[in-house]
């Protein structure tokens, strides 16, 4: 079941949003050769609890950390671990955040030192994805039109596009009705109303989008390991577009960093 927000939930999933943003800003000066994903992981858990929140993550369903920290071939999930960035990596640093009981979530990817113009290419066009399929956050809409968006943009970019994965609701739980693919056709799907929170996330890779499961059972990567970019923004529909949960207003526009 889609649950509309009222505004006093959507009050918390702001401040939730917020907290992980501000979380991104936090690490991304850190991002550097040498540092581990744990070491990430545990900078980025105090700072959620610094702000009177906790990470999502952590526990949901099993899993171990804060955070999910995926480098180059690795899609979503990656395990903290003591392996160490190296010049050349992008890595995907996805970041829940809850506050009274309400969730945000946004994932971004980032490079390492100086990376190949092929990883910048990838990195360039997935973002881009996901603005395509913010454009079509607004009542009456469907998700089908989001889900459009990002794969037609993907195609023209000769990306491919991870299907086994999608967006999703946001609200008491990280993860809600309704789903969010990164394909499929405009005008099919649940239609936008005013007060949905949905998590858009599009992962592309420069190769195949065939995915594997790693040995830990909860790492993803693609099946041939070319690189995979993530970029997810929280964001609730408005009387006349969309909000940016995730993100901050400068210039007139919502931005992620």
């Amino acid at each position: 079941m889609i649950s509309i927000k009222s505004e006093y939930e959507i009050q918390l999933l702001k401040i939730a949003g917020n907290i992980v943003y501000q979380a991104h800003q936090y690490i991304k000066d850190k991002i550097k050769p040498g540092i581990t994903t744990k070491e990430l992981d545990s900078l980025i858990e105090s700072f959620i609890r610094s702000k009177d929140a906790t990470p999502s993550f952590k526990g949901f369903e099993g899993f171990p950390n804060a955070t999910c920290i995926s480098i180059n071939e690795e899609v979503v999930h990656g395990i903290p671990k003591n392996r160490k960035l190296k010049e050349g990596d992008i890595v995907s640093i996805d970041i829940g955040a809850c506050y009274k009981g309400y969730h945000g979530d946004s994932a971004w990817t980032y490079k390492v030192g100086k990376i190949t113009k092929e990883k910048e290419y990838l990195m360039y066009h997935t973002e881009q994805s996901l603005m395509k399929g913010l454009e079509q956050v607004k009542p009456n809409n469907r998700i089908g039109d989001i889900s459009n968006a990002i794969e037609e943009y993907a195609v023209a970019h000769n990306l491919g596009v991870v299907k086994e994965l999608v967006g999703h609701g946001v609200g008491n739980s990280i993860h809600e009705d309704p789903d969010v693919p990164n394909y499929g056709k405009k005008n099919t799907g649940p239609i936008l109303k005013e007060g949905m929170v949905l998590a858009i996330e599009p992962m592309l890779t420069l190769g195949s989008p065939e995915i594997v499961m790693k040995e830990d059972n909860w790492t993803i990567e693609t099946e041939d390991y070319s690189p995979s970019a993530h970029y997810e923004h929280t964001v609730v529909v408005t009387k006349d577009g969309y909000k940016i949960l995730t993100g901050v207003l400068e210039n007139g526009k919502e931005r992620h960093n």
